[in-house]
């Protein structure tokens, strides 16, 4: 091989490499700064390949899309009420100017963190400090959001990023406090039912006393139909006998007498004494007398 063949290899070989250190890329999702002995020379924001002077440029790439800032241990507040309670939040953030982004914070994702964490811890202390807890866990909630990223947004600018949201995951009081909390609403509630529970018996005893009236009422009205039905039975049943019986009065007193001796001598064992001559017998006395004048 000739050294001429050789020399345009090596040739080659450089331009090669060269332009492969002149070349990169950026990714749609970041930003990229072109340094050059350590000053920003172009911001690149579009996607897609670019050059820059290799050994004397270099490139630092920035995150384009929403980052979440999420405190690992919520944070102690106080309310107007002087109350303690525990706030649980997070920030959804995004660079916008990374020129700066880099200027302020020297690019550093932590320091930029810490500053918005300052800033929105600073401002949730200021509003908590103006309401109450009920304020601050429902009836303001979301104004109170709102103005923390108003407020949170117009200082992160400064230094190159949007405040995308400030959200608030949740607010409960501390532990010692929502023990002596759960214990007054156990004994409300206690409180309720043992109330509705009288409530409830005094309602049962006053339905139960009406049930029993009730029922006497019917009982006595039936037993007065009852007694008025008899009554009127008992009075046709007299009608009846007394007509038959005014018929034949005769035939009567035979059949009253013949009941009178079924009653009597009901069993085999049974013994009356009574004297012969009496009108108990009269009917046994002239029972054959039909007969013999019939003979």
């Amino acid at each position: 091989m000739s050294p001429r063949i050789n020399l345009l290899g090596a040739i080659a070989a450089t331009v090669l490499v060269v332009m492969a250190m002149s070349i990169f890329t950026v990714d749609q999702r970041q930003y990229a700064l072109v340094f050059q002995l350590g000053e920003v020379k172009r911001v690149i924001v579009e996607p897609g390949l670019n050059f820059k002077i290799p050994m004397v440029q270099n490139v630092r790439y920035f995150e384009k899309r929403i980052i979440t800032l999420d405190n690992a241990e919520p944070e102690r507040f106080i309310t107007s009420e002087k109350k303690n309670v525990l706030v649980d939040s997070y920030i959804k953030w995004r660079i916008i100017d990374p020129n700066l982004y880099y200027i302020s914070v020297s690019g550093d994702e932590t320091r930029a963190k810490t500053r918005l964490n300052q800033t929105v811890n600073a401002g949730l202390r200021e509003e908590f400090g103006k309401r109450t807890v009920h304020d601050v866990v429902s009836g303001e909630r979301d104004k109170i959001m709102e103005q923390m990223r108003e407020k949170a947004d117009a200082d992160a600018r400064k230094i190159g990023i949007q405040i995308v949201d400030v959200r608030l995951k949740r607010v409960e009081l501390p532990t010692e406090v929502s023990d002596a909390v759960y214990r007054r609403m156990e004994a409300e509630r206690k409180r309720v039912a043992n109330e509705l529970r009288s409530e409830g018996a005094a309602e049962a005893e006053k339905i139960r006393a009406d049930a029993d009236r009730q029922r006497e009422i019917l009982i006595a009205e039936a037993y007065r139909d009852a007694q008025k039905i008899k009554g009127e039975g008992d009075a046709k049943a007299a009608a009846i006998y007394a007509s038959a019986f005014n018929a034949s009065p005769e035939f009567y007193s035979f059949y009253r007498s013949l009941e009178a001796y079924r009653g009597s001598f009901k069993n085999k064992n049974d013994v009356l004494v009574v004297e012969p001559s009496s009108d108990f017998f009269k009917y046994m006395k002239n029972s054959g007398r039909g007969n013999d004048k019939g003979k």
